[in-house]
């Protein structure tokens, strides 16, 4: 669904006359006799805040004035909003235009960009004459099954924002990872985004859209996204997509090429159970550490699990992925440092001791977006309220930094010392955007809409009601 948005408020701004026009609610269609505009003149510039993380554009509609240029800066945070691409923090025009040149003419209603933000910079090359700046955006409007109802007010602000940040990565027909950067379905990422979207709405054709996307575009014996580990991840949320519709036409379709996955999977696992795939990638904070090996043992015994279950429902022969599963088993999943990869052991095995107190030690220390389902639901199988708690703080400290959407990854130490979002640093202050990040996220190029953060949302139905 598209909607208009009008700014909630002007952050900042240099204008000739009357900035507050742009705050005020007006028919959006330009006409012969208006007479109320903000005025601008060359040099000038103005900030808007939407209010709210955004997946669109900007509407423009101008009114008597020459043909000129302006220069626009959308950003998810206010300081980027405020960046130069080509080397500051990393501001950059990957995968959607956040910050370009363009021209604005008289009489003239024109919808700029498409990514994802919240704030908008508009500077001005020449007089202008200006009716309405309104945020064009794409959102799901669907009718809810599930909503939170229980009485904790922080996990009914969690809910809700999380609920916005899959709203938004679902709205283009496809499940994207993210409406600013990661414009992709990558499906080794969708597994969370699925749990939400079904928890919220049951079977989803965007699901079903995306599932089917990957499949086409990877024939065997290539790998999903070319990584082995998101061909694994595929057959997870075919047989959870699966488990929680009972869409049968859909899986049907899957099945041959299901079967045939495993048999390709079946060739690079040793008899001795050691595993020979050409990577093993996992999640970020585990990729070349130690962990990431027993991370990509733990998802595909996972996904071995779930293709038995899912075949052995359609009354089909599973006997292949049997034959995988006892060639893991020959060998243990030991993490030692990582809470993703001991969660992900949970799901595959049975946790240790030791294991429990990996993932407790520290709180929400250590967490990451993607995996944080994975991690509350181990803590909760031998502690609930722990998990809960553990749940507030992580996704709470995204909140108390302005959050309307949860982000790509966040580690709670970021927020010592750090801005909010929607607020410059001040001299003794980081900015909690530009400064922070890792691997392929660093400083502004950070997304602070990535739907595999609403996971969170079945972990609420499961252990929050």
């Amino acid at each position: 669904m598209r909607e208009f948005i009008f700014p909630t408020r002007i952050v900042d701004h240099k204008c000739a006359k009357s900035p507050d026009v742009l705050l005020k609610k007006q028919p959006l269609q330009i006409g012969l006799a208006e007479k109320h505009f903000a005025e601008f003149a060359e040099g000038d510039y103005v900030i808007l805040d939407f209010g709210k993380e955004m997946c669109g554009g900007a509407r423009i509609l101008a009114g008597f004035m020459p043909y000129i240029k302006v220069r626009l800066r959308f950003g998810e945070s206010l300081c980027e909003c405020c960046s130069d691409i080509g080397g500051e923090k990393n501001a950059t025009n990957d995968h959607a235009l956040r910050d370009f040149v363009t021209d604005l003419t008289q009489l003239s209603d024109m919808t700029f960009a498409n990514t994802g933000f919240r704030f908008l910079r508009i500077d001005f090359y020449g007089k202008a004459q200006i009716k309405c700046i309104v945020a064009v955006n794409n959102i799901l409007k669907r009718k809810p099954i599930y909503t939170y109802s229980g009485e904790d007010s922080r996990i009914d602000d969690i809910f809700n924002v999380a609920k916005r940040t899959v709203d938004l990565c679902s709205s283009s027909g496809y499940v994207w990872d993210g409406v600013k950067r990661d414009r992709l379905v990558w499906i080794g990422d969708m597994h969370p985004e699925m749990l939400a979207l079904t928890t919220l709405y049951g079977p989803m054709p965007e699901i079903e859209r995306s599932l089917d996307f990957v499949r086409q575009q990877t024939k065997l014996p290539e790998w999903m996204n070319t990584m082995p580990m998101y061909s694994l991840w595929w057959i997870i949320i075919l047989a959870d997509y699966y488990e929680k519709t009972r869409k049968n036409s859909f899986v049907l379709r899957q099945i041959n090429y299901l079967k045939a996955l495993i048999k390709q999977v079946d060739m690079y696992v040793k008899e001795n159970g050691e595993l020979n795939f050409p990577s093993y990638f996992v999640d970020w904070p585990t990729h070349g550490q130690p962990d990431e090996i027993h991370g990509a043992r733990a998802i595909i015994i996972i996904a071995m699990k779930k293709a038995i279950a899912l075949l052995e429902t359609l009354e089909m022969d599973s006997s292949a992925a049997r034959g995988v599963l006892e060639k893991l088993f020959k060998i243990e999943i030991a993490p030692k440092t990582s809470k993703q990869v001991t969660a992900l052991k949970y799901f595959a095995t049975e946790l240790t001791e030791q294991d429990k107190m990996r993932l407790t030690e520290g709180g929400a220390k250590g967490m990451s977006t993607f995996m944080s389902y994975y991690i509350l639901k181990a803590v909760a199988s031998f502690d609930k309220p722990f998990a809960v708690e553990m749940m507030k703080e992580y996704y709470g400290a995204m909140l108390d930094k302005g959050a309307t959407t949860f982000w790509e990854d966040f580690n709670i130490e970021w927020t010592e010392n750090a801005c909010r979002i929607d607020e410059f640093p001040t001299a003794d202050q980081k900015d909690i955007h530009g400064d922070f990040g890792a691997f392929c996220y660093v400083g502004y190029r950070h997304s602070f809409c990535h739907g595999w953060s609403a996971g969170v949302i079945q972990f609420i139905k499961e252990e929050c009601e």
